[in-house]
């Protein structure tokens, strides 16, 4: 006996599925941090070490590898 579970399928970018007001903008700010969280882990910075080489300071950093991509535009996290 089997139960069907309704779903429904994602756009693809979960921020305009949660209807956030610019979906696009907010999708590339996670890939770009996404790949900077990838950079820091693959040299095995410290967050200390990251906010140097960033020129930020290291809750900055601290934001940025726990995803609170608030305080980030596009042009800052390239």
């Amino acid at each position: 006996m089997s139960e069907k579970i309704e779903f429904e399928r994602g756009s693809g970018n979960i921020y305009r599925d949660l209807g956030f007001e610019n979906p696009e903008e907010e999708l590339a700010k996670a890939r770009l941090a996404s790949m900077i969280y990838d950079i820091i882990e693959e040299r095995r910075l410290t967050q200390a070490e990251a906010a140097k080489i960033l020129g930020i300071n290291q809750s900055k950093v601290s934001a940025l590898v726990n995803g609170r991509l608030k305080g980030f535009s596009i042009e800052r996290l390239f």
